[in-house]
């Protein structure tokens, strides 16, 4: 076998745009393992939202990657393996910035998500991930200072034509400070420095004993590209981002079980 591991995102790779996980791909990740690999998800949801969905999978062991790679965890028992965050100065300062540009924001505390505002975007977010949002009755930075909270991740939800927009200056602010990334059409990201899927993939390498180049990543978004830059095998389905698919195998879309495709064709 010439990938013992085999690393995939989950929105818009593993999963179709209906939030199903194909009969195909669950066959070809079960045959994988049959056959001694390891199968791990690596993706930006939360803890709560994807450790339920592995068991669509079979995976009732093993550890899952959320968070871009801040927080790793076993997937029987939830007990962190890996746990990084914004210190409180850091989530302020990101907070803030995105409150003065009155942005749709979400941040993270642990299996807590806080958004400063409902609507549609964060009803189908919570539809789409399976989570409840809290909509506190103060400014979210407020919430931040007051309760001192442990922020793991800062999210702007917005319309696909303002992501570029929002990222650029996002970066322009904080390109030294912090990883600032897309991981959907609607999504803009705002991590801790270094905690990128890249250096989820070191984790995976040392925790299994398993060389870079013995493991391989599939995904579709921006958020993907520094996990297949680390691994061995780079796959990308059909309906990636140009920048994945310049330096990746192209497989099947996420409808047309791309994840199984790889499997099958290039790892078995």
């Amino acid at each position: 076998m010439k990938y013992r591991l085999f690393v995939s995102d989950f929105d818009g790779t593993l999963v179709r745009d209906d939030g199903s996980i194909s009969t195909r791909n669950i066959e070809a990740v079960a045959r994988f393992r049959r056959s001694g690999g390891i199968f791990a998800v690596c993706t930006g949801r939360m803890l709560s939202s994807i450790r339920p969905r592995l068991k669509e999978l079979g995976l009732q062991e093993g550890i899952v990657v959320a968070f871009q790679g801040a927080q790793i965890a076993d997937i029987e028992t939830g007990k962190l393996l890996k746990d990084e965050a914004f210190s409180e100065e850091e989530a302020l300062e990101v907070v803030r910035f995105l409150e003065e540009r009155d942005l749709h924001i979400h941040i993270y505390a642990g299996e807590d998500l806080y958004a400063n505002r409902r609507d549609a975007l964060l009803e189908a977010y919570e539809r789409i991930c399976r989570v409840k949002g809290v909509v506190p009755n103060m400014p979210l930075s407020d919430m931040v200072a007051s309760k001192h909270m442990k922020v793991t991740k800062a999210l702007v939800m917005c319309l696909p034509e303002e992501r570029h927009a929002i990222k650029a200056a996002l970066e322009e602010k904080f390109k030294e400070k912090y990883f600032v990334t897309l991981s959907s059409e609607w999504l803009v990201e705002i991590m801790p420095k270094g905690q990128t899927k890249a250096a989820a993939i070191g984790f995976l390498s040392e925790y299994y004993h398993i060389p870079r180049e013995e493991i391989a990543a599939i995904g579709d978004q921006e958020n993907d590209l520094p996990m297949l830059a680390e691994a061995g095998g780079k796959f990308a389905v059909a309906n990636g981002v140009d920048a994945l698919l310049r330096i990746a195998q192209k497989v099947p879309s996420n409808e047309e079980d791309g994840v199984a495709y790889a499997i099958e064709h290039y790892v078995l």
